[in-house]
């Protein structure tokens, strides 16, 4: 089944809602879909406990001339339509334009234990609790580096989860001369105000990471080095965490050249967010970590010429460079410490679906060679945490992608195989 629209956007987050919004302004008809069964992303996630907060709900809420495509997943780019998954079967969505509003992925790294119950992603444990996973008088530890520690800390208070500290490794100095500029961004500088008032009796700890989780079963306490010495934490839940990469696999697929010059690339755009395919944008995340506010701005560019108004894209420039030079005070000031990159040994896990262990990947050169011996990230994540990972430990970058981006149903794959058959 083949489905034709103006401006199909990729990714029901903040960028996606701002660009389906912005497209559909000017009267294109526009496709939003989304893995999830809601918008609002990772971000603006469906709490099942607390309200949306108003930002959210606005911007969900009053969404209008967009049709919603939930639980929307794409497998495979079948030029110029993309295939996905649905609860029902799949369709080709093709279009005339296509904003990738793809987001990011959070950055785990191994350290003896981590593969322990118990053990998650800080994002990854707040996405739970707002899904119903029973946190209510746990005691959580959370580690890692930047301010979604403090978001997830703030969201596992408010579901009941005993928060017996928040473990940064960015040393104080960096992280008081990062405090120091929010008065440049008043709104950022009031919500991190906000997150520390509620979190003032929550332990706050810099220059601090977890060395070693341990337990019989599932995760019963931490070692953290800290500036002291090494501090043991009896606790039922650990969420480490070490920021976000951006989440570029289905602009790979397309065909989109992106930027390599960091460890973990990104979409590469012009000043307009166009990308190097004709007719496909990208908006937010997937072209460098920056936050919220510069993701539904670049959202809004992104719909906008989508919608084929470059004029409209163009007078929000201004405020998309002031809000890219946060993102990139955020990665000076908690730069990842380089301890952390060598807390795994040879015998700790390091692909969490196939048990590969580091010291199974010695002597390959790239991440297609490790794979075909060892079976490292042809699990069910498809190497997007191990992967990740490893290019962030600097043995190899990740292999490039391939159809499917998800694991899919064979009657998926094979609707895909009689493409030329059944919906030319």
């Amino acid at each position: 089944m083949r489905e034709h629209y103006d401006v199909l956007v990729a990714g029901a987050g903040p960028a996606g809602l701002a660009a389906a919004q912005a497209a559909a302004s000017h009267g294109a008809h526009v496709g939003l879909l989304d893995a999830q069964p809601r918008a609002g992303g990772q971000v603006w996630r469906h709490d099942v406990r607390l309200p949306a907060s108003r930002v959210a709900r606005q911007a969900i809420d009053t969404l209008q001339g967009v049709e919603l495509l939930a639980r929307h997943s794409v497998v495979a780019v079948e030029s110029p339509a993309l295939r996905a998954e649905t609860p029902r079967g799949s369709r080709l969505l093709s279009f005339g334009a296509l904003v990738l509003a793809t987001g990011a992925r959070e950055l785990l790294l191994p350290f003896s234990g981590w593969t322990l119950p118990g053990v998650t992603g800080a994002g990854g444990l707040q996405a739970l609790a707002k899904q119903g996973w029973p946190v209510a008088g746990k005691r959580v530890v959370i580690a890692g580096s930047g301010p979604l520690l403090l978001a997830a800390a703030d969201t596992l208070r408010k579901h009941g989860a005993q928060v017996l500290g928040i473990f940064e490794q960015a040393p104080a100095a960096a992280v008081r001369a990062f405090a120091r500029q929010l008065h440049r961004w008043p709104a950022r500088a009031w919500q991190a105000a906000g997150l520390r008032l509620r979190l003032a009796s929550v332990p706050y700890r810099c220059g601090s990471f977890v060395r070693e989780a341990v337990g019989d079963g599932a995760v019963r306490g931490v070692a953290i080095e800290t500036p002291r010495g090494v501090q043991r934490v009896e606790c039922d839940l650990l969420a480490a965490g070490y920021g976000l990469v951006p989440d570029t696999e289905l602009a790979a697929l397309l065909g989109c050249v992106l930027d390599e010059a960091d460890t973990h690339p990104r979409v590469q755009v012009d000043a307009l967010l166009r990308t190097s395919v004709p007719n496909v944008y990208a908006a937010g995340e997937s072209c460098g970590i920056g936050g919220l506010a510069v993701a539904r701005i670049e959202g809004a560019m992104a719909g906008h010429m989508a919608g084929g108004d470059t004029a409209a894209a163009d007078t929000l420039r201004p405020q998309r460079d002031r809000e890219r030079r946060f993102g990139a005070l955020l990665a000076r000031h908690f730069a990842l410490d380089p301890r952390l990159r060598t807390l795994a040994d040879d015998a700790t896990l390091v692909c969490r679906c196939e048990d590969v262990r580091l010291g199974a990947l010695a002597g390959f050169d790239d991440a297609r060679a490790a794979r075909l011996a060892t079976r490292c990230g042809m699990g069910a994540c498809q190497g997007r945490i191990c992967g990740t990972a490893l290019a962030e430990l600097g043995r190899f970058p990740r292999g490039g992608t391939r159809p499917p981006v998800f694991p899919a149903r064979l009657a998926t794959l094979a609707g895909h195989a009689t493409l030329s058959t059944d919906d030319a």
